[in-house]
């Protein structure tokens, strides 16, 4: 069976040296998607010994990032159901 991206995030903070506790956290709790995980893997492969604390940073970046492209995307379908009625009338 293939390892999931939160699996293999969650190795990776594990080889990273940090606790238990903040590996689960991180890989299941709150980058619990592919593309959150993907980018939280990214970072921990380009910094070869971020402290706690900027991994923590980080990943409040990644999930901000993600809220501001699922608002995007949010926005976009109102509008465009905004210009459906416009166009064709309720």
């Amino acid at each position: 069976m293939a390892q999931s991206k939160q699996d293999e995030l969650y190795k990776a903070l594990q080889q990273k040296g940090y606790p238990d506790s903040l590996c689960r956290e991180i890989a299941y709790k709150q980058m619990n998607t592919d593309y959150t995980a993907t980018r939280m893997l990214g970072y921990l492969y380009r910094i070869s010994d971020p402290r706690p604390e900027d991994v923590l940073d980080e990943m409040l970046a990644i999930l901000s990032d993600r809220n501001a492209i699922i608002q995007k995307k949010e926005l976009e379908h109102a509008q465009a159901t905004i210009n459906k009625v416009y166009r064709e009338g309720l």
